[in-house]
């Protein structure tokens, strides 16, 4: 069973993450100047470097905030100095914390759209999350027809037109989320993985790639970070509970 607690809290003073914890961190990426310097100084050459290719400033800040943010909040719970936290990367691009830096203590994800950032936390069990902006997609069901699984479809069409986008976000942010958990991104076809989308469905993850057996090992989520937003979580096993913090 997972437990649940979906409201956007700010975190006591001292946080711990037990065994059985799923921690999700929510932020604004439009910070200060001052904010945004202070983040900068965090982060490793090759992020510096990174940052330096966005073409618009907006776009360059943003990035310095998210992995600044993803530092802090990684170093805290380790109590390590966040300048000094290296990353790898998986053969898609997922990345992890070194062994060096508490890799096989922690397990993180994130995910950034419009103004927001989240950032998923665990102990020791892969961990994907996803979240998006719902805004007006000229050609969404063309891109449900092209990702969606048969039964997604089937679903899909049903519900009534003022239903169908938020349908469409709730499908792929979970597809997201798991994606993002097992590392395969969106070199894995989309319209294999079978999952949820109804607002009358509960929240599910039906199969990959046919299999319904696999599904038992994994347990998705959803949650509103913020209004106009929409976000999911994938998390391996069960039994975990779920904590939503809001950082200030």
């Amino acid at each position: 069973m997972i437990t649940v607690d979906c409201l956007w809290r700010s975190p006591p003073t001292n946080w711990s993450l037990l065994s059985e914890d799923v921690h999700v961190w929510c932020t604004f990426l439009n910070q200060s100047t001052s904010r945004v310097q202070t983040l900068s100084q965090l982060l490793s050459q090759d992020e510096r470097t990174r940052s330096e290719r966005f073409y618009l400033e907006r776009d360059r800040k943003r990035f310095i905030v998210g992995r600044g943010l993803l530092r802090t909040i990684l170093g805290s719970y380790l109590g390590t100095n966040a300048s000094q936290l290296q990353f790898c990367y998986g053969q898609h691009g997922k990345p992890t914390l070194a062994e060096t830096s508490g890799g096989s203590i922690l397990s993180f994800n994130l995910s950034h759209s419009h103004e927001l950032v989240l950032y998923a936390i665990t102990r020791k069990r892969e961990i994907g999350v996803d979240i998006e902006y719902i805004r007006p997609i000229s050609d969404f069901e063309q891109i449900a027809d092209r990702c969606f699984s048969e039964r997604e479809k089937n679903v899909f069409h049903q519900l009534p037109k003022d239903q169908k986008l938020g349908a469409f976000f709730n499908c792929w942010t979970r597809k997201e989320a798991y994606l993002k958990a097992t590392g395969y991104g969106l070199l894995f076809p989309m319209d294999r993985l079978d999952v949820s989308l109804s607002p009358s469905e509960p929240v599910q993850l039906y199969s990959i790639k046919g299999d319904r057996s696999t599904v038992t090992r994994w347990s998705l989520q959803e949650f509103t970070p913020a209004y106009g937003y929409v976000g999911a979580l994938a998390v391996e096993g069960h039994g975990w509970q779920l904590k939503c913090w809001q950082w200030e």
